[in-house]
């Protein structure tokens, strides 16, 4: 498994926590051990720049999902193809901004949307109140097991 973690911002950033989460949700996932993600933290300028161009939406916001191989989850004993599963843009600014609007670190926040990004890569979406409730369910389940029971409270990304 390869998970890359690169900060392109001045904030301080517990990247290890990133590569920890990640790891742990291939293995809740059932995702092929040398399947790639890549993680990268920008400043608020570069955010809204790609939320303009991908999503052509104004401001930045808190974490965009750029799959590449369109995997999907696996099951116990049949993991996913080895594939890259994608790259995941985090604005750390704005995770601080709603990690405080929720009640939590900026820390927390960015393992939400980390998590939050990872099951969009796997193509789950809460476009629908159906897909919604069953994206953001499978989010809590796997934030509260990394964290030992411990969730930090929801944000809408």
């Amino acid at each position: 498994m390869s998970v890359e973690v690169n900060n392109e911002t001045d904030h301080d950033v517990d990247a290890e926590s990133l590569v920890r989460l990640s790891t742990f949700l291939f293995e809740s996932l059932f995702l092929h051990p040398e399947a790639e993600l890549s993680i990268i933290l920008v400043d608020t300028a570069a955010m809204e720049k790609l939320h303009v161009e991908w999503m052509d939406e104004p401001g930045p916001t808190d974490v965009l999902s750029f799959p590449m191989d369109e995997l999907r989850p696996g099951a116990p004993g049949q993991v996913t193809p080895a594939g890259l599963l994608g790259d995941i843009v985090l604005c750390p600014e704005v995770a601080a901004a709603q990690g405080a609007a929720a009640g939590h670190g900026t820390d927390d926040e960015l393992l939400l949307l980390t998590t939050h990004g990872v099951l969009h890569l796997l193509g789950y979406d809460h476009a629908e109140p159906a897909e919604e409730k069953e994206m953001f369910d499978l989010q809590r389940q796997l934030l509260s097991e990394f964290l030992g029971g411990r969730a930090p409270k929801e944000t809408r990304a």
